[in-house]
Order: structure tokens, then C-alpha cells, then sequence
């Protein structure tokens, strides 16, 4: 299918329609977070894009645009009784195109893509970076005396420290995301320079955490021990990259059960920077 049937359209989203996507999201098990929808509306009202059916919401995703130098698709779903019908490719392509409109010609647009789509991204000119796999456990950790509060880290350093692991220059967004009702975080200083931090926040079960980033496997570990330490008990999700041997090592550790994974999507001449330092990614759903 190459154009839509009669009585369907592809236009921006209402944010009442924003939620009913979240609802399906979750309705799909992906457990979103309490607040990642009001954030991510916020940061980008006009990434929501939906197709609708006479009216009617039929499926939708988000086109997150930061600034104009990069990208990230998410949040891609069909209605279930709409879907294998061709509708979906001709809702995806409009969605790239329209995040092509937003950037820059060279800016870079990620994606988290379910295994089995890979090869349709794929043929819609995205490339295999890698995968993250999401790792579910119970919370059990002690608070580390040298673990900084995330409030008393300036917030030029933060921003500065997440473009440098991350490669997207999101200052607006991580600033909402790190500052979200419930969210709990730490940081981590080696001779007075940040050298990793850690958030979690809560979600419809249980608590996600990401970021999670650190110069090395020791900070992580005492990061992620003390995150987990203000959720005792409680059900903690962490989405690792995969060539990150360390990050998975940590948590394997913990006796985590693998559930869930994504193909790591890129699109554009650039390439980000390895993960080397990313022990949780931020979110499936916005990058």
C-alpha cells in the first residue's frame, strides 16, 4: 500500500489522543512512565502524529525533533484491529518524512525498534547499531555515602555530561525528565569532575531507570545500588546496550530476568557515539 483508502488521514495529534496511545502502549506491556508523555508534549507537541479512521483514532507515534540536529521515532502503534492491513507502512513513511522536514539534511534520527521490524526499517534506510535488552527484577540496594544527589550537581555540567555519553544535545527535555515528579537520582564525582549519574522514575509498574551512565562499571554499580535502595522491594526495569559488556555483566549479576528487547536504529551519515558508557538507556519511547 503506497496511499491510504478513503476516510483515513494522517494529521498532528490531539493531546487527548496522545493519551490514548499511551493507553495502548501500555496495553502492549512497554510500561510506560507516569510522566513520559507529559514530558516528551511539553518538550515537542507537534511530534504526535496520527492516523485516523473517519475521525478516529487508528494509530500514531512520536517524531521527537531536538532542535534541529537530531531525531528520534517512538511510540509507533496501530490499533489492533487495523493492523496487517499495509496502513502502518504508509503511516511510518509519513512519519519519517515529516521528522526529515523538522532537521537538519544531515542530522541523525534514532529509533528502538522491535526485532521482528528491523528489516522494514531497514528498507525504510535505517542501519543495525546494536541492541538493548531489558533486564526486570526486584529492587534491593544500599545508598553509597559518596553517591551525590542529583539536585546538587549544576545543571550546565549535567547537560554537558549527557551530550557527551548520549550524543543528542536535549537540554530542555532531560531537564523535564530529571526533574519529574517521583523520579529519584544520583550522581557520581571522581577528582571534582562528574563522572556519571543515574535517575529512575516511576511507571505504571514498578520504577524504570535511565539514564544510567558512568565512566566505568564500578560507578555504575554503585549508582544503580543506590538508586535501587529508594525502592526497596518494588519492581525495577533496566534496558542495557548489548555491546556494553560491563552493563550486561551488572546486570546479570543481580539475577535480573531478560524480557524484552530492541534493535538500536540510526538513520543519516552520522554515527553516535559507542555505548560504552551507557549502562541504562533513557527511554525506548523518546531516545
Amino acid at each position: 500500500m503506497t496511499k491510504l483508502p478513503d476516510g483515513y488521514t494522517i494529521a498532528p495529534m490531539t493531546r487527548a489522543e496522545a493519551s490514548v496511545l499511551e493507553s495502548w502502549a501500555a496495553a502492549e506491556g512497554w510500561n510506560p512512565g507516569v510522566a513520559d508523555m507529559d514530558i516528551a508534549w511539553a518538550s515537542d507537541p507537534d511530534a504526535f502524529i496520527a492516523l485516523r479512521k473517519d475521525g478516529e483514532l487508528a494509530g500514531g507515534g512520536a517524531i521527537i525533533a531536538y532542535g534541529r540536529k537530531a531525531g528520534f521515532m517512538g511510540l509507533f502503534i496501530m490499533r489492533s484491529d487495523l493492523r496487517r492491513q499495509g496502513l502502518g507502512r504508509v503511516l511510518w513513511q509519513e512519519r519519517l518524512k515529516r521528522l526529515r522536514a523538522r532537521l537538519d539534511p544531515d542530522a541523525p534520527i534514532g529509533m528502538d525498534g522491535v526485532f521482528d521490524m528491523a528489516p522494514f526499517y531497514a528498507s525504510g534506510g535505517f542501519r543495525l547499531l546494536y541492541r538493548d535488552l531489558r533486564f526486570e527484577g526486584e529492587a534491593e540496594g544500599t545508598l553509597d555515602p559518596d553517591a551525590v544527589p542529583l539536585q546538587d550537581i549544576p545543571w550546565e555540567e549535567l547537560a554537558a555530561y549527557d551530550l557527551a555519553v548520549s550524543g543528542i544535545d536535549r537540554p530542555e527535555f532531560m531537564r523535564a525528565w530529571l526533574s519529574q515528579p517521583g523520579g529519584r537520582g544520583f550522581a557520581w564525582r571522581r577528582n571534582g569532575s562528574l563522572a556519571g549519574y543515574g535517575f529512575l522514575r516511576p511507571c505504571r509498574n514498578g520504577f524504570k531507570i535511565g539514564p544510567l551512565y558512568a565512566d566505568d562499571a564500578n560507578i555504575a554499580h554503585r549508582l544503580l545500588q543506590s538508586l535501587l535502595s529508594t525502592i526497596p522491594g518494588q519492581h525495577a526495569v533496566l534496558d542495557v546496550p548489548e555491546p556494553n559488556g560491563a552493563a550486561m555483566a551488572l546486570a546479570a549479576a543481580r539475577g535480573w530476568t531478560q524480557s524484552f528487547g530492541c534493535a538500536r536504529m540510526v538513520h543519516g551519515p552520522l554515527t553516535p557515539p559507542p555505548p560504552d558508557r551507557v549502562y541504562g538507556v533513557t527511554s525506548f519511547e523518546f531516545g
